[in-house]
């Protein structure tokens, strides 16, 4: 899939930490990376592409699935794809439609050629497979597809889950050859678009490695990690991580799919991922919990009603540096969306700066020293 826009740097390692550079026809993508989640082409929390840029985003991620149903992906090509329609000039990855489309389990049907589903938003029938998958990415125009695959529910039967991870195997070869096609069309937006397979197999190890080999072996712009942050526990997870990311590319990006907290993202960077993604900064910060480099917080506990700090003394956003506790918490009370945004933005500024920190310390020579550091300040200082 490799195009000559698109190329990955490995910068730097620090045991199987990696500290890399991601070229692509959009601009440089500096990794690790978080990526902010805009579902339908926006943050929730009344946050545009303009903050994006002050909150040091560098990818913005939307949804295929979601674009298809509204406004439709034919409707995005027309006026000159996603990131022209959001006024966002820097790379956009979608993810595929899987996740959702197999979220519906009862408005949906498997087959080998693909999924029948009802719309959750008017129950209209409708068919995706690979290739219309791809179809619909390539109308959106995102600079980085993601391969149409099942996510197997958890938890999964072995038998289930190696009928599935076969059919994913069997889709994602489907999906390499729409896109190699779609990419040579006169009238696809984005001629250079990259192509991500997803490692998929539960939590049985024998099964996520086995397929990790398999999708290697289809040399990708880059590897996922899906299925995962499900509901099996942190342990688990990373005991996946670990046993599947040595056999995915080191030249090329590893993607922790929906993943997570600090926590989460110190403890996978530290075992080879370097990108990442979920809704948890921007959903956390419409219900007033907020991230801080002392812990958490809520700030609807009373303890903030006359809190003159900021949201984190130790932060550098807008946010924190025009408005208290106190005064954001009052928007909560009276119900201001004002407040939802505020939150958000700084949330997002948080994560985009934990991973800005992240790569000073890979650059420096000293990751595991920092996630030492940030793993006590995170777990000492928490509210509820």
């Amino acid at each position: 899939m490799q195009n000559n826009n698109n190329h990955y740097e490995l910068l730097k390692t620090e045991s199987r930490a990696k500290r890399g550079r991601l070229h692509t026809t959009h601009g440089v993508i500096e990794t690790p990376v978080f990526m902010n989640v805009a579902t339908a082409a926006a943050i929730k929390g009344a946050v545009s592409a303009e903050d994006l840029l002050d909150v040091k985003c560098q990818v913005a991620l939307s949804n295929t699935y979601h674009l298809h149903l509204r406004p439709g992906d034919l409707i995005i090509k027309r006026l000159g794809g996603l990131r022209s329609f959001m006024g966002w000039q820097r790379p956009v990855l979608t993810d595929s439609g899987g996740f959702q489309i197999f979220s519906l389990a009862a408005l949906r049907k498997i087959k080998e050629e693909g999924v029948y589903f009802a719309s959750h938003i008017d129950g209209r029938k409708i068919f995706m497979g690979p290739e219309e998958s791809m179809e619909i990415q390539s109308n959106i125009g995102s600079t980085i597809a993601m391969a149409f695959d099942e996510c197997a529910p958890y938890p999964s039967t072995r038998e289930y889950m190696l009928a599935s991870v076969g059919r994913t195997t069997r889709w994602l070869a489907r999906c390499r050859a729409k896109l190699e096609d779609l990419n040579t069309r006169e009238d696809t937006l984005n001629h250079a678009q990259m192509l991500f397979g997803i490692n998929q197999g539960g939590v049985f190890e024998d099964i996520r490695r086995d397929h990790a080999k398999a999708i290697t072996e289809m040399d990708l712009d880059g590897y996922a990690l899906g299925g995962l942050a499900v509901g099996e526990s942190h342990q688990e997870m990373y005991y996946i991580i670990e046993e599947v990311v040595p056999l995915l590319p080191r030249d090329k990006p590893t993607y922790l799919m929906g993943v997570g907290t600090p926590e989460n993202i110190l403890e996978s960077v530290l075992r080879g991922v370097d990108f990442f993604d979920c809704v948890m900064p921007a959903r956390n910060g419409r219900h007033a919990h907020i991230f801080t480099n002392r812990g958490r917080l809520n700030l609807l506990n009373a303890r903030h009603e006359l809190d003159t700090q900021p949201l984190d003394p130790d932060c550098g956003c807008p946010v924190c540096a025009r408005h208290s506790r106190a005064y954001i918490r009052h928007l909560f009370k009276a119900g201001e969306m004002l407040a939802m945004r505020l939150c958000v933005l700084h949330n997002l500024f948080f994560y985009n700066t934990l991973m800005e920190e992240i790569r000073q310390a890979l650059d420096g020579g000293f990751f595991g020293r920092y996630m030492k550091d940030k793993l006590e300040y995170y777990t000492k200082n928490k509210e509820g």
